[in-house]
């Protein structure tokens, strides 16, 4: 029962550099844009890396014409909470291989964008043990957090150093999104619209996805994940993250 009511940590804020990895476009949008918008308007950096471009995210929609759409709306998206650079790796949606290539590119970005912060989605079995997780959330969430130890070390993928990519060990947070066992938390009400509109703006994603008016589906979905940690955290909306100190 203590560990239920056990409140949650705000979230570090002593950085000025994070770089989000996940797999596809949407990821980011379903619960933690509202973070990143928050984090973009206090003058933080946030660089976004995508293993995929979503590309067989639509069951109506051929992957090569899906592939640029997603990959449009997921530009926008960024925009929408601050966010202006955004990097895709072009690994296959759908059947993501974690190993040590995937590594190396996460690795690659790390070692390029320098941060203090390295924000993933959770990479376990299930999401509240109600909802199976994919096999690609689990394989790039895993590949995030193993890469922040190969960015700092010279001798894992030495090809990165001989390319200009100096080691970085510089990363002092790991950060789980949509974890079932968050130790952080940031308030959601002063980025919840943009975290809306942020959302909103993968709009044929969510129309092939429901039949629901995409802006009430969008601030329904909002307004849930907002609620999950609440409770932990003041009584009031928030966002929550599980937080691994380096």
């Amino acid at each position: 029962m203590a560990e239920e009511t056990q409140q949650l940590a705000p979230m570090p804020e002593d950085w000025q550099r994070a770089l989000a990895v996940v797999a596809h476009p949407d990821d980011l949008e379903y619960g933690c844009a509202g973070a990143i918008a928050q984090w973009t308007d206090a003058g933080k950096e946030v660089v976004y890396l995508l293993a995929t471009r979503g590309e067989a995210g639509i069951d109506t929609l051929e992957p090569d014409k899906c592939g640029p759409l997603r990959e449009q709306e997921q530009l926008a998206s960024a925009a929408a909470v601050g966010v202006q650079t955004v990097e895709f790796l072009d690994h296959k949606d759908g059947v993501i291989e974690y190993g040590t290539a995937l590594r190396r590119d996460i690795a690659a970005a790390i070692r390029r964008h320098r941060p203090e912060l390295v924000i993933t989605l959770n990479h376990h079995e299930s999401f509240g043990g109600r909802f199976l997780n994919t096999p690609d959330h689990r394989a790039v969430g895993q590949a995030a957090i193993d890469a922040v130890g190969d960015a700092g070390n010279r001798w894992i993928f030495p090809e990165l150093g001989e390319q200009g990519l100096a080691p970085w060990g510089g990363v002092k947070w790991i950060a789980i999104a949509g974890s079932d066992t968050p130790t952080h938390a940031i308030a959601a009400e002063p980025g919840f619209e943009r975290a809306v509109a942020s959302l909103l703006e993968h709009r044929a994603y969510i129309e092939a996805l429901t039949d629901e008016d995409p802006e009430a589906y969008a601030r329904g979905i909002i307004t849930m994940t907002s609620s999950f940690v609440g409770d932990r955290f003041g009584g009031k909306p928030a966002i929550g993250f599980h937080v691994y100190e380096r």
